[in-house]
C-alpha cells in the first residue's frame, strides 16, 4: 500500500467536531491516519483517540503515523458495526466525538493486487479485511444472472445491470479487473450508450460495497454511534454515493426527532423524541479548490450532528 492517502473535507469535518484538548475520540474509519493524524494533535494534551478499521495494512501506516502526536491513541482491527463492543473493551463509556470517512482509501485504490481500482490490472478481490472469504471473484462466480444485476442494479445504480448481468455470466471465469473494464466498455459500446464515468466505474462500486456489506455496516453502525456519543458530543460522516448519504440522512433525521408518521394523521402517534440536533441541514461539499487537487473528493458529503 504504497500510493498517498490525501484526507477528504478534512478541515470541515474537523470544525463540525469541534476538537479540544483531552476529548475522547473515535475515529470509526482510522484507514492510514489522515484525518486521525489532525485529530490526535488537535485532542492533546490529555486525548485518547480510538482508530477503528479493518484493513491490516491501512491499519499499519496508521500506526507509524499517529507516534508523536501527543494523544493517547488506540488502534484496533475491527469493523464500525462492532463500534459499541470495541469501545466497551477499551473502557470508554461515552465519546465526544466519533468521524465516519467511507468509501476507499487513495492507498487502496493505489494497491492493483486489492482489485479495487481497474486502472492497472489485478485480481478481482476488493476486500478491505483480507480474512473475509468472499471476493469480487467469487460473486461473479456463483450469484448467477439474477443475483449479479440485482447488486449492480441496487448498489452501482448501474442502468445497464440486466445486461451487464447477462455478458458477465456469459463470459464465464473473469480473470481480473482488466477483463471486467473491458467487458463493462464492451456493453456500453454495444447498446450505443455514452457515460460521463467509465463504464465499469458503477460496477466496480457495487462489488465493493456487496463483498465489504458497506451498507448494512453503516445502518448497523450509526445507532451505536448516536448511542455513544456524550451529551454535546458530535458525529461526522463524509460519505461517496447516494446509498451512504441517505442512510446518513434518515438516521439523523430520525434522531433529530422528525415525525414519521403517515401523512393525514391529526396529531403525531410515533412517538418521536429528539436525540440528536442536526448541524448540517444539506451535507456539505468539498470546495472547487480541493476537487481540482484531488479529484477524487468531488462526490464526497459531510453530514454532521450533535448529541443533546
Amino acid at each position: 500500500m504504497t500510493a498517498p492517502h490525501i484526507p477528504v473535507m478534512r478541515e470541515e469535518a474537523l470544525r463540525l467536531l469541534n476538537l479540544r484538548p483531552g476529548m475522547r475520540v473515535v475515529d470509526a474509519t482510522v484507514g492510514c491516519g489522515g484525518h486521525a493524524e489532525e485529530i490526535a494533535r488537535r485532542i492533546a494534551p490529555g486525548g485518547i483517540l480510538i482508530g477503528l478499521d479493518w484493513d491490516e495494512e491501512a491499519l499499519r501506516i496508521a500506526r507509524a503515523r499517529l507516534e508523536g502526536t501527543g494523544a493517547e491513541v488506540r488502534l484496533r482491527r475491527r469493523n464500525f458495526r462492532d463500534l459499541a463492543e470495541a469501545l466497551a473493551e477499551e473502557r470508554i463509556g461515552e465519546a465526544d466525538a466519533l468521524l465516519f470517512d467511507l468509501g476507499i482509501s487513495s492507498a487502496q485504490l493505489g494497491s492493483a493486487s486489492r482489485g479495487f481500482s481497474f486502472d492497472a490490472p489485478g485480481p478481482l478481490d476488493m476486500r478491505m479485511d483480507r480474512r473475509r472469504a468472499v471476493t469480487a471473484a467469487s460473486i461473479l462466480g456463483g450469484e448467477g444472472a439474477r443475483g449479479i444485476e440485482r447488486i449492480l442494479r441496487e448498489y452501482g445504480e448501474e442502468p445497464l445491470a440486466r445486461a451487464m448481468a447477462r455478458e458477465i455470466c456469459r463470459a464465464g471465469p473473469i480473470r481480473g479487473t482488466g477483463e471486467l473494464a473491458l467487458l463493462a466498455a464492451r456493453v456500453y459500446r454495444r447498446a450505443g450508450r455514452r457515460s460521463a464515468i467509465h463504464p465499469a466505474t458503477r460496477v466496480f462500486q457495487a462489488l465493493r460495497i456487496a463483498v465489504n456489506d458497506e451498507l448494512e455496516n453503516l445502518s448497523a453502525a450509526l445507532p451505536q454511534a448516536i448511542a455513544a456519543a456524550a451529551r454535546g458530543g458530535r458525529i461526522a460522516v463524509i460519505s461517496f454515493h447516494s446509498l451512504e448519504d441517505r442512510i446518513v440522512k434518515e438516521a439523523f433525521t430520525a434522531a433529530a426527532g422528525a415525525c414519521v408518521c403517515p401523512p393525514g394523521l391529526p396529531v403525531c402517534a410515533c412517538g418521536a423524541a429528539a436525540s440528536l440536533r442536526l448541524l448540517t441541514r444539506k451535507p456539505l461539499r468539498p470546495s472547487a479548490p480541493e476537487t481540482a487537487a484531488n479529484p477524487r473528493a468531488r462526490s464526497a458529503r459531510l453530514r454532521a450532528a450533535e448529541k443533546i
